[in-house]
């Protein structure tokens, strides 16, 4: 158990570290207002510790009879008024400069957390929860900042402070700093037990705020089927479990880290009370004059002080470590795997597909695909149908190679997807899906997003062949009107029809179709597939549909089940003969019926 509780206290130091490493490693890229921060921090705390020096010396002024020469009382005030200003000054230039830096160091953590999730794999936000993400970008990167802007300037200022008045305080009278000789110690082993215990409170705090962030954007954007069901109370209630949690976590952490300093100011308050009757014993025998230890007092508090500050910062800054750590966790999170170095750019796509063998699964204990086989030759149209679960999807993931297989090959034009450039790869499809994804910006900007160089006639031509062009003109500002927010104040069916022109637009030779026209009406639906067809000519095609009365001119349709292909054909062949494919046919025909 001993062995176990070291080697969790040496893996919290090496975490320590090398997290300090890392924030260092951000400041470092501003070596200019570091130092300058760093000169500026010295020369404030220098000149406010000349005072108490000053002070003394105006003190000594006064002689044993009892007469002061105020001529050099003043010019020791004059000076100490010089100090302080100048002091002031650097304190208030250090402030912008801190300020610049944090934001500065801001700034770049968000650029490299925002840059590696342009990279990492979709199984990654698969398992993530958005409102965890977006929390981490925003309150643990300014938690983060935050403590470089306050706390590691208050340090820098402390250590200053701290080294200069002991000095002075040793070049006073040495025998009075004994007494610190046994309450920093004390001050030092109760922080250090104080800061292992509150940091993962720290911890916990943010996990659970991430948490909550991830609960309301999820409720949030579940408002309708809420209300819908009626289940506003029950959301309620979670909520509040989810809120008090967090609460309590902020609680829990705040109330063990705020012990802190009421202690070390107490520890440090008997330390100056020991320094006053210890001093006065001194100045009673003659072995101090009075100034002396007037400075020394001075000097002693200074001294203190920064210590009382600094535990404080060790409370205040287990929140900041916390919270690096998952900002650091984030940036560090493994990219999806760099494509070999020998990786073939596809061009001039001509869209002969061939699924060989293929077994895949999320988890490798429960299987979803196995023994997949599927030969789409340039310009077929492949419907894919089967029940909720059967697969249907992960063949498109498969395809754009969002996931790898487990066993067996994907091909296009004969190449093996693996030996081909993912960019290369995924642009050669376009591809619309049942969740529409609008970007703010104008209707113009939304469809022309695939293709950089498209004309307005391009983009109509597009909106037409999606049969929406017809809204989009009856809109006050047509094509240059501008969505927001997800395309707020727009119907879903709209929304899929901008999708759908926008995935026409683009250049690539193979179309996925996941769901696409689920929001749309069956005569609307079959309009657009029509269209498609002709848009599409000689373009590989893949639908995943639902309704299967949309895909009777489908050249293949592959039926699965439990993973696997267990029919395929034509809707005549298919519909001709008993098979499983006839039955989900009946079974919709039978529930229009209904």
């Amino acid at each position: 158990m001993i062995k176990t509780d070291k080697a969790a206290r040496m893996e919290n130091r090496r975490s320590h570290d090398r997290l300090l490493k890392r924030l260092w490693q951000y400041m470092g890229r501003n070596r200019v207002l570091v130092l300058l921060a760093v000169f500026l921090s010295a020369s404030a705390s220098l000149l406010s510790l000349y005072g108490p020096k000053l002070s003394g010396r105006a003190i000594n002024a006064i002689t044993a009879e009892g007469g002061v020469d105020f001529s050099f009382v003043l010019h020791c005030a004059a000076w100490m008024a010089v100090c302080y200003v100048l002091s002031s000054a650097c304190s208030y230039l250090l402030q912008f400069v801190m300020i610049r830096l944090s934001r500065s160091v801001a700034r770049q953590m968000r650029r490299d957390i925002f840059d590696n999730l342009t990279r990492l794999p979709v199984s990654y936000f698969d398992r993530r929860p958005v409102g965890d993400i977006v929390s981490i970008i925003t309150y643990d990167v300014d938690t983060v900042n935050q403590s470089l802007a306050s706390d590691a300037l208050q340090i820098l200022q402390s250590t200053v402070t701290v080294t200069v008045s002991l000095a002075m305080m040793l070049s006073i009278a040495p025998i009075l700093v004994t007494v610190f000789a046994v309450t920093i110690p004390v001050t030092f082993f109760f922080t250090r037990w104080l800061a292992r215990r509150v940091r993962p409170m720290f911890r916990t705090r943010s996990r659970k705020l991430g948490e909550l962030n991830g609960f309301v954007e999820e409720m949030l954007s579940g408002q309708k089927t809420i209300r819908a069901y009626g289940r506003e109370g029950a959301v309620q209630q979670r909520f509040e479990e989810k809120n008090a949690a967090a609460v309590n976590a902020y609680t829990e952490a705040e109330a063990n880290g705020t012990v802190t300093g009421p202690s070390v100011t107490f520890i440090n308050n008997v330390s100056l009370a020991l320094v006053c009757v210890f001093g006065s014993l001194l100045f009673l025998k003659g072995r101090i004059r009075l100034g002396d230890l007037s400075s020394f007092v001075q000097y002693s508090r200074k001294f203190s002080g920064p210590i009382n500050e600094v535990a404080n910062i060790i409370a205040e800054m287990q929140s900041a470590f916390a919270a690096a750590e998952r900002v650091f966790a984030l940036i560090d999170a493994e990219p999806e795997a760099a494509d070999s170095p020998d990786a073939l750019a596809l061009e001039q796509v001509d869209g002969d597909v061939v699924i060989d063998g293929v077994d895949f699964s999320y988890d490798k204990k429960r299987p979803i695909i196995t023994d997949f086989h599927l030969h789409a030759q340039p310009g077929a149209l492949i419907a894919i149908v089967g029940p909720t679960g059967a697969g249907k999807t992960t063949i498109i993931n498969l395809l754009m190679r969002f996931y790898d297989v487990d066993a067996g090959e994907i091909r296009v034009d004969g190449h093996p997807i693996r030996s081909v450039t993912r960019e290369s790869l995924r642009r050669s499809y376009a591809m619309v899906l049942q969740d529409t994804w609008l970007f703010s910006g104008t209707i113009f900007d939304n469809i022309a997003y695939g293709k950089k160089d498209a004309t307005m006639e391009d983009v109509v031509n597009a909106a037409k062949a999606a049969r929406i062009h017809s809204y989009i003109m009856r809109l006050p500002n047509g094509y240059q009107t501008v969505l927001t927010d997800n395309g707020a104040g727009i119907s879903k069916g709209q929304k899929q029809l901008l999708t759908i022109a926008r995935a026409m637009l683009l250049d690539a030779n193979m179309l996925i179709l996941d769901e696409a026209t689920s929001n749309v009406d069956t005569r609307t639906e079959q309009q657009i597939q029509a269209a498609m067809r002709e848009l599409m000519r000689e373009k590989t095609c893949f639908i995943i549909a639902h309704r299967l009365s949309t895909i009777k001119n489908a050249d293949n349709i592959l039926v699965m089940r439990h993973g696997r292909v267990v029919e395929q054909g034509t809707h005549d062949e298919l519909i001709s003969r008993p098979s499983f494919y006839r039955e989900l046919y009946r079974a919709q025909f039978d529930a229009c019926e209904d």
